[in-house]
């Protein structure tokens, strides 16, 4: 099954405590449905230090965020769009913008 965000994609956050922001996907989490944004979902962790080159300290981490409150913002309209699948004539699948039908890949 082809998915509909995909590592590296700009997206926009729609709901939640980052509503309206965007940022590149770093990493999916595709067992959990999860996504983690770069600058998103910003968490802090205490942490030990390990070994002297390292210290220890309050770190901050994106957290992971659920794919359903993310929308994939499309290059030609800027918007966060719906995404859809098409096949080309040549029998590629792409996803396509489903507000100004542009091919998003």
């Amino acid at each position: 099954m082809a998915a509909k965000i995909r590592r590296n994609d700009q997206v926009q956050v729609l709901t939640g405590k980052d509503r309206g922001r965007r940022g590149p996907v770093r990493q999916m989490v595709t067992d959990k449905d999860r996504a983690i944004v770069t600058g998103i979902n910003m968490m802090k962790r205490h942490r030990r230090s390990t070994n002297p080159q390292q210290p220890g300290g309050i770190i901050d981490l994106e957290a992971p965020i659920a794919i359903s409150n993310l929308a994939v913002v499309c290059k030609s309209c800027d918007k966060p769009a719906r995404v859809g699948f098409r096949l080309l004539e040549d029998g590629r699948k792409v996803r396509y913008c489903k507000h100004c039908n542009e091919a998003i890949d």
